[in-house]
């Protein structure tokens, strides 16, 4: 099976993770990527400048994004609730299938969609060796996200407003300001998110809010924080079992949800959300502004190689219909997921899922209409096998809480660790002597993004022929790549580890097989490594003294290695697989 990420409960305080930084600090598997196989015959290759994901054009990005939202919209949706709502958008950036949207529209007279640009996001540092918390790439890839949610919103009458500081702090002033009764906001499972919750929650118990403004009258309840469950393709309270009786074993899982669960169907839009507050908006500054990469103190050099992904819920839908149903990609997904090179080896989905500019659910649904209108084979289905991975990531964050950040994991596994700096940093900047590890990690560093493959590949490399900290790679991940998110990149990082809640999960990936099996000519890592391109292509991969020093031996070198043997007999079982 595969590496997939993680998070926390009866094992975490909420203050115990990301937010705690060290004033010295010594020095995102499945890795999901909702990427995968090999198939140096992807419809397009990369070869020189960077491929824009999606590449459909703005005209035809905005006609499918508008399709996907006539489909989803119900003329008959009537509103019963009083007052004012707000929204707090935080990893869930779209509008179609937002719960906790259509909750408060339901639920009030007027809507206030608010975006806080928390500092310990955007400009912290990670727990353990202080690495830049959010980089530049996902920086403004979630700048873009922002910008599209807000043109989305205003389309359906409402807008967004931006301000910068901490939710605790901003949410109850903009509560009180416009008297709000709720915010309405997703759930998360992770201890920083926990966090954040709670401290709303109270902050928003101190507020006073005097109906009509005048002394003597009555004064009406705090507002409340109302949190609703949208991360996931199965919705947490249609488990077969409750959280803390999660198995421990992925299949166990899938086996359960596929026979004992539904997916719920997307919810439905009003032709309006509108409107928003019709005071009180102007005590507080108005709608403010998103932020650019220089209000953040980032500044990011446009890659000219690899993929350049576009942020945002319409460049999602784009995808979606560019991947199922304009190039015909998905019938063949299951045969090609595990390729490196090109934009169409797997769906790209990855970052707007960690974004939430895009739902699992509205996934599930276009891969049953593909079925429906097309064909269904092992490929639609491992798709949706694939977020399953992704579904039990999350769940398992919210069983086990903070030991997916902990050195030994769920199973408390106790293992001798090196944090040798030079070492971290060779791997760190693709300057290891091992191609497949130096293409991949310099492809992560200029676009944000690398395979399935290439995580499981470079995961293995840190920790097993290495010998390093895992931490210190997840939390390299965490800063650079655009599809992160804490449950699925730390669960994926301790399975590869072999510190994840599954002891069987523990595999050594034989760098030489990896490349005689993944990139047999070596056009990925001579696209990457363009010093390669002028060897042989068997020799690509293995270039001796035509390239430099290997930094390490190799743990085992043989390439037919058992347990590597073992990861890639991954057939499709009589049942199946997926994560969040």
């Amino acid at each position: 099976m595969r590496l997939h990420f993680l998070s926390s409960s009866s094992a975490s305080s909420p203050l115990c993770r990301r937010f705690l930084l060290h004033p010295n600090p010594p020095a995102s598997l499945r890795f999901l990527a909702m990427s995968a196989a090999a198939s140096s015959s992807s419809s397009r290759q990369v070869r020189g400048a960077a491929v824009p994901v999606p590449s459909l054009s703005a005209d035809e990005t905005g006609a499918v994004a508008d399709e996907a939202f006539q489909r989803h919209t119900s003329p008959s949706l009537r509103r019963g609730g009083a007052g004012v709502a707000v929204v707090w958008f935080r990893n869930d950036l779209r509008v179609l299938d937002n719960e906790a949207l259509v909750r408060a529209w339901a639920a009030s007279e007027a809507v206030l969609p608010v975006f806080c640009v928390d500092p310990r996001v955007f400009q912290g540092s990670t727990h353990y060796f202080g690495f830049p918390k959010t980089g530049a790439l996902r920086a403004q890839f979630l700048i873009e996200c922002l910008g599209d949610l807000k043109y989305n919103l205003k389309k359906k009458g409402l807008d967004l407003l931006v301000r910068t500081g901490k939710p605790e702090e901003i949410l109850p002033s903009i509560a009180k300001a416009v008297s709000a009764h709720t915010v309405y906001a997703q759930k998360e499972t992770c201890s920083e998110e926990l966090l954040v919750e709670c401290l709303v929650s109270k902050g928003l118990e101190q507020i006073q809010i005097t109906q009509g403004g005048t002394s003597g009258q009555k004064k009406s309840p705090n507002p409340k924080l109302q949190l609703i469950w949208g991360a996931t393709m199965y919705h947490i309270d249609d488990l077969p079992f409750t959280v803390n009786n999660l198995p421990d074993v992925y299949t166990q899982f899938r086996k359960a949800v596929e026979s004992k669960s539904s997916v719920r169907n997307c919810s439905k839009l009003p032709p309006s959300l509108g409107p928003p507050p019709s005071s009180g908006l102007d005590e507080i500054g108005g709608w403010g502004a998103i932020p650019t990469l220089e209000s953040l103190g980032l500044s990011v050099t446009k890659s000219e190689k690899g993929m350049h992904f576009k942020g945002g819920e319409n460049a999602a839908l784009g995808r979606i219909h560019e991947y199922f149903w304009k190039t015909d990609q998905l019938k063949v997904y299951k045969e090609t997921r595990n390729g490196m090179l090109g934009p169409d080896y797997s769906t790209k989905f990855s970052p707007w899922l960690a974004s939430g500019s895009l739902s699992p659910r509205y996934i599930f649904e276009e891969v049953k209409r593909y079925e429906k209108q097309r064909v269904a084979n092992d490929s639609t289905y491992w798709v949706l096998f694939e977020l399953i991975w992704r579904d039990y990531f999350r769940f398992l964050s919210a069983k086990y809480g903070n030991s997916i950040f902990h050195l030994g994991g769920p199973r408390k596994v106790v293992s001798k660790w090196s944090q040798d700096q030079a070492l971290f940093e060779s791997w760190r900047d693709g300057r290891t002597g091992y191609p497949l590890i130096d293409a991949n990690m310099r492809e992560l560093s200029a676009t944000g993004f690398i395979s399935n493959r290439g995580r499981q590949i470079v995961c293995s490399f840190l920790v097993r022929d290495m010998g390093i900290d895992w931490r210190m790679g997840a939390e390299w991940f965490e800063t650079c790549l655009l599809d992160y998110d804490p449950s699925s990149n730390y669960g994926n990082w301790t399975y590869g580890a072999g510190v994840g809640n599954d002891p069987r999960e523990d595999r050594y990936f034989s760098i030489p097989k990896q490349a005689k099996t993944y990139d047999p000519e070596g056009e990925y890592v001579s696209y990457w490594l363009p010093e390669l391109r002028s060897l042989a292509k068997e020799r690509r991969n293995f270039p001796g003294a035509s390239y430099i020093r290997q930094i390490v031996p190799l743990k085992f070198d043989g390439g037919n290695q058992k347990k590597d043997q073992q990861f890639n007999q991954q057939r499709r079982p009589n049942n199946m697989y997926r994560r969040r």
